[in-house]
């Protein structure tokens, strides 16, 4: 009977880890009709002969039949109820379990929700905004009301949501009456910010502007800032993304080669950010093809999109704070801007320019200046001239000539390094206008990726409290059937789109890393068949070891797991922009160990220049210039020291909220003030 229940319980749901050990029983007797417990007799056959047998059975021997059936019968009834005991308590146990999982369960909704509510509200906003762009391109209200309108959705403290929850369907006539009855009682400083820029995740990324026009675009507006963008209409734009995407019913006319060309305008609302595409009409191939950048006519196709936007922002009425550019595609509305369109209601505009890099600056003939409205013969000279080509002109030396400030991305290099070392020629024009420059370290997504609120990890932590983490790296080796040894260290792989894996460097640092008990996490983040064939590669080396696993396919929640389980995260370099691997893993907790040598360069010009990024001392200071095997060995030696510098980088804000907003606004704020 014992032995039925317990094989019943699995199939009633209780753990057996609820269950302790029943009382035990005596070993059972089978009597037969001729009372010998020794063993099986043969049955007789012959009538006479049992009848004999049963006569001879003595009164003693039934009582202790009769004992023992009782105490089985009684120790039975024990057990039984013992048992019964350990399921209710067992039961009980799990319903606790099951309200403490759904009480998490509501209060990652109620997060969630939160955090939903309040993209909603930046969605409504810069939908409004774009909804008042129309009307005054439609003549449904002139670009001075237009101006008022904006200042009240702009500067306010009580939220616009509240009061315009409701977009889409009203008609025009209806949301102009709305916003004239809008009250603008109270106001806050605010930037108002327009991007021109040719890419932005995650409509269109060819690299690192994609990625950084949308997190510091979310990041202002986090903070109370403005922010749209205006981008080609791509034929290869992932429409999708887009929120209320729709077309504005009015064509925008722009200058370009001595005639007037019409623009289809789409406006929509990405990441709560107001986005505005602008289509060519007359020039339909110049954003149709297959690629973004890499063609002959580039300078013309840009040059182009530069002055439509110029022109959309002007027969808008906008009067927006910054025009921020990127690169040299967009460069040159920095001196459309002044030689042209300043005196067009944009007297209070100032002009913000990203470099992302210097390799590619984008050269031409001076007679091509004319195409968008420059005279190219009062350009062609020092502002524009190329430094070592005087027979060309440069347009991006002339985005730095024309802008008020100017932001160089890098993580890693400061300033005066920038200027000598990577500036491609530009050093001369950079040394002239160095009281305008400042650098700013990319980010990654905080709202997406951080432990203290991450609802993909089984525990949250941070720098404060690392207990989560622990509970985080159980649950990753559960997951994946890894052993769990205290003692072994754990390192993570993921290498993001676009990484060069240098196989024979990873070979080797797994085969010295497995000498001292280390595991391995490699997970696939790509679908390019180079990065696959380079991981299955590997796994076909280490197919056999236990200690190694590979995720052939991307799973965000395990990619969390990963960040938060992990001593230590394997990323390729610390100089690539478009790799946001070390930033995560050491906002996790987790150090990241660059693959690539030539990342360990940096500590001799870094460590005393006080124009480098945080970021870069941060990492300069700690684990930037560490191995994997000297990681492994300060890790084991001392753990204590270990944990304290993993806590002190993780008390950075290495977010696009963090030292690449400060950096923006003070630049905003300096142009500003001028």
């Amino acid at each position: 009977m014992v032995a039925l229940l317990n094989s019943t319980m699995p199939i009633l749901g209780i753990p057996s880890s609820f269950l302790q050990k029943p009382i035990s029983l005596p070993a059972l007797s089978c009597f037969r009709n001729n009372g010998d417990v020794s063993g099986l007799h043969e049955q007789r056959l012959e009538v006479n002969k049992n009848e004999d047998i049963s006569k001879s059975l003595s009164d003693d021997g039934q009582n202790v039949k009769h004992d023992n059936i009782w105490q089985l019968f009684r120790e039975a009834q024990q057990n039984i109820l013992y048992l019964n005991n350990q399921r209710l308590g067992a039961i009980e146990e799990l319903n606790k379990i099951k309200k403490e999982k759904q009480s998490i369960l509501d209060k990652i909704k109620k997060l969630e929700a939160v955090k939903q509510e309040s993209a909603d509200k930046l969605s409504i906003c810069s939908e409004l905004l774009l909804r008042i762009d129309s009307m005054v391109l439609g003549n449904v209200i002139s670009p001075a009301e237009a101006s008022d309108f904006r200042s009240l959705v702009l500067h306010h403290k009580v939220s616009v949501a509240d009061v315009f929850n409701v977009i889409s369907h009203k008609r025009d006539s209806e949301l102009v009456g709305e916003l004239r009855h809008f009250s603008d009682q109270s106001k806050k400083n605010g930037f108002h910010i327009i991007h021109i820029c040719t890419e932005m995740t995650p409509l269109v990324s060819r690299g690192s502007v994609a990625s950084y026009v949308t997190g510091i675009s979310r990041a202002l507006q986090r903070k109370g800032h403005l922010a749209e963008v205006i981008l080609p209409k791509y034929a290869c734009l992932d429409l999708d993304e887009v929120q209320g995407l729709r077309e504005v019913n009015v064509e925008v006319y722009s200058y370009f080669n001595g005639q007037l060309h019409g623009n289809r305008i789409w406006t929509g609302v990405v990441y709560g950010v107001g986005v505005t595409l602008i289509e060519p009409l007359d020039h339909s191939s110049f954003f149709s093809r297959e690629m973004i950048y890499g063609y002959p006519d580039d300078f013309e196709r840009f040059s182009y999109f530069c002055r439509a936007s110029l022109d959309y922002i002007v027969k808008c009425g906008k009067q927006p704070d910054i025009l921020h550019l990127h690169n040299w595609e967009t460069a040159i509305v920095a001196p459309l801007f002044w030689d042209v369109f300043v005196n067009k209601g944009l007297g209070g505009t100032r002009i913000l320019l990203t470099i992302h890099n210097f390799n590619s600056q984008g050269t031409e003939q001076p007679d091509k200046l004319a195409l968008c409205g420059l005279d190219p013969s009062s350009l062609h000279c020092h502002r524009l001239q190329d430094n070592t080509n005087t027979q060309l002109v440069n347009i991006l030396k002339g985005g730095v000539v024309y802008s008020n400030r100017v932001v160089i991305m890098s993580s890693i290099h400061p300033k005066h390094a920038i200027i000598r070392n990577l500036s491609n020629e530009l050093e001369p024009t950079l040394n002239v206008h160095g009281d305008k420059l400042s650098v700013a370290p990319y980010g990654f997504e905080k709202s997406t990726w951080d432990p203290q609120t991450d609802y993909f990890l089984p525990e949250n932590f941070n720098a404060e409290n690392m207990n989560g983490k622990a509970v985080c790296k159980v649950a990753l080796l559960q997951r994946l059937g890894l052993s769990e040894h205290s003692s072994t260290i754990l390192v993570g792989c993921s290498f993001s789109e676009g990484a060069d894996i240098d196989e024979k460097k990873m070979k080797d640092i797994v085969l010295n890393a497995k000498k001292h008990d280390v595991q391995f996490i490699f997970m696939e983040t790509s679908e390019r068949p180079d990065l696959n064939q380079a991981l299955e590669s590997l796994h076909m080396e280490f197919k056999d070891d236990d200690n190694i696993k590979f995720v052939h396919s991307y799973d965000e929640a395990l990619s969390h797991l990963l960040f938060a389980g992990s001593d230590s995260i394997l990323c390729r370099s610390f100089h690539d922009p478009t790799d946001e691997t070390p930033l995560k893993a050491l906002r996790y907790g987790a150090v990241p160990i660059a693959v690539d040598s030539d990342s360990h360069t940096n500590r001799n010009f870094i460590n005393h220049d006080q124009e480098a990024t945080k970021y870069s001392k941060l990492i300069n200071n700690t684990f930037g210039n560490m191995s994997l095997g000297l990681a492994i060995d300060e890790l084991r030696s001392n753990p204590s020291k270990w944990k304290r510098r993993i806590m002190e980088a993780m008390a950075h804000d290495l977010s696009w909220d963090g030292e690449c907003y400060e950096v923006h606004v003070a630049a905003y704020s300096a142009i500003k003030n001028l």
